[in-house]
C-alpha cells in the first residue's frame, strides 16, 4: 500500500478504494455536518448585508445568491444524511457546493465594493473550510482553492474600487500562503489516515493469516468463515464441500532433510491450494502443521471429487526445490471431502459436522496407502 508523495492517497486505485470504502459513514456524516454548519453562517451573514446595503438592495442583490448556496449545500447535506451516498456523489456534493458557493461569494463582494479588507478574511475562511473541513479529493480541492483565488484577485484588482498595489499584493501573499499551507496541511491529513489504515490492515492480516503459507488461520475459520458460510449456503440454498488435506510423510521430510525443506514443502502446498482454487470464493484454511483444510461453497460432490484429484495429481508431479541449485523433493498429499446441499437442509448438518466428516476421511485415506481421496455426500 504505496501512500502517493503528492496527494497524500494510495497509489493503487484497489488500496484507495478500500480505504474509502472503510470511511464512507464516516465521510457521510462528517459532509452532512459541515455542509449544513456552512448553510447557517452563510444565510447568518445576510444579516451584513441588510446592514451594509439596506433591506431592498440586499434582498435584490445578494439574498439569491446566499438563497443558491443553501438550496445546492443544504440538498447534498440531507441526502448524506438520509441516502447512501457513493464516494463518487460524496465528491460531487463537496465540489459542487464549494464551487457554487464560491462563485455566490464573488457576488456578494461585487454588491459591497467597499468592503474589501473584509472580503479577503472571509476567502481566507473559505478556503481553510474547503481544504480541511469538506471531504474532498486533494486535487478537486486545490483546483477550487486556487481557482477562486486567482478569480477574487482578478475581482479586487479589475471590478472592485481601486486598490493601493500594497494592499493588493498582501492580499496575494495571504492567498498564496493559506493554499499552500492549506494544500500541505490536507496531504498531511490524508497520509496520517492512510497509514493508520494501513497499520490496521496489517494487523488485520497477522490476525487472519497464517505467516508462513498467507493462508486463513483456525481463529478466523471459528470467528469468521464458519458462521458466514453456513449462514450463506442456506440463505442461497446450495451445496458447500469442504476438503481437509494432508502432506503425506510430512515428519520423516522435517527429521530427514531439516525444517527449512519442510517450509519450502508447505509454502508449495499452500501456493497451489490458492491457484488451483477460486479467488474470493473459496477459502484456504491452514489446519494445523501440515493440514489444510478448503472451504467451497457452491461446490457438489462430483466437482469437489474432481478438484480434490486435480490437487492430489498435481501436487504428487512437482518436485519442491528450496535452493536454486538443490535436486528438489518430491512428494504427495492424501484428501479427504465431505458435500452437503444445502437446498435440503433440515437444520441437522453444519460446517463443523462436515469438517468432522472431512477429518474422518482424511484418516480413511492415510489408512487405505496415502496420495489418494475419499469422498462422501452427507444426507
Amino acid at each position: 500500500m504505496h501512500i502517493h508523495y503528492l496527494t497524500g492517497e494510495f497509489a493503487r486505485t484497489t488500496s484507495e478504494t478500500a480505504f474509502l470504502s472503510s470511511q464512507i459513514e464516516r465521510t457521510r456524516a462528517m459532509l452532512g455536518f459541515t455542509l449544513l454548519f456552512c448553510v447557517a453562517f452563510f444565510l447568518s451573514f445576510f444579516v451584513t448585508d441588510i446592514a451594509v446595503l439596506g433591506m431592498a438592495a440586499a434582498l435584490r442583490d445578494t439574498l439569491p445568491a446566499r438563497l443558491l448556496v443553501a438550496a445546492i449545500a443544504g440538498t447534498w447535506a440531507w441526502l448524506a444524511y438520509r441516502r447512501p451516498l457513493s464516494i463518487r456523489a460524496m465528491r460531487l456534493a463537496a465540489s459542487l457546493s464549494e464551487g457554487i458557493a464560491l462563485g455566490c461569494f464573488m457576488v456578494v463582494a461585487l454588491a459591497r465594493p467597499h468592503e474589501v479588507h473584509w472580503h479577503a478574511m472571509s476567502m481566507l475562511i473559505m478556503l481553510v473550510v474547503i481544504y480541511l473541513y469538506i471531504p474532498n479529493r486533494l486535487v478537486y480541492s486545490t483546483a477550487l482553492g486556487t481557482g477562486a483565488s486567482i478569480v477574487f484577485l482578478a475581482l479586487v484588482t479589475f471590478m472592485l474600487p481601486p486598490r493601493p498595489v500594497s494592499d493588493l499584493v498582501t492580499m496575494a501573499m495571504l492567498l498564496v500562503l493559506i493554499n499552500t499551507f492549506g494544500i500541505l496541511a490536507a496531504r498531511r491529513y490524508n497520509c496520517v489516515a492512510r497509514e493508520q489504515f494501513r497499520l490496521q490492515m496489517t494487523l488485520k492480516q497477522l490476525a487472519q493469516r497464517d505467516q508462513l503459507t498467507g493462508c486463513y488461520n483456525r481463529h478466523y475459520l471459528h470467528d469468521h468463515l464458519l458462521g458466514h458460510e453456513l449462514e450463506q449456503a442456506r440463505q442461497r440454498q446450495h451445496p458447500v464441500s469442504v476438503i481437509l488435506c494432508d502432506i503425506d510423510h510430512f515428519k520423516r521430510i522435517n527429521d530427514t532433510y531439516g525444517h527449512h525443506e519442510g517450509d519450502a514443502v508447505i509454502r508449495t502446498f499452500a501456493s497451489l491450494l490458492h491457484g488451483m482454487v477460486r479467488n474470493g470464493v473459496d477459502a484456504v484454511v491452514r489446519y494445523g502443521g501440515e493440514e489444510f483444510l478448503l472451504v467451497l461453497p457452491g461446490i457438489d460432490l462430483a466437482q469437489g471429487t474432481s478438484l480434490a484429484e486435480s490437487l492430489r495429481a498435481a501436487f504428487a508431479a512437482n518436485r519442491v526445490a528450496p535452493d536454486a541449485d538443490g535436486p528438489g523433493l518430491q512428494t504427495t498429499a492424501s484428501f479427504g471431502m465431505a458435500t452437503y446441499d444445502f437446498a435440503r437442509d433440515d437444520g441437522h448438518i453444519t460446517l463443523p459436522d462436515l469438517i468432522l466428516t472431512a477429518d474422518k476421511l482424511l484418516y480413511a485415506a492415510k489408512h487405505n496407502g496415502r496420495n489418494r481421496v475419499e469422498t462422501i455426500a452427507m444426507n
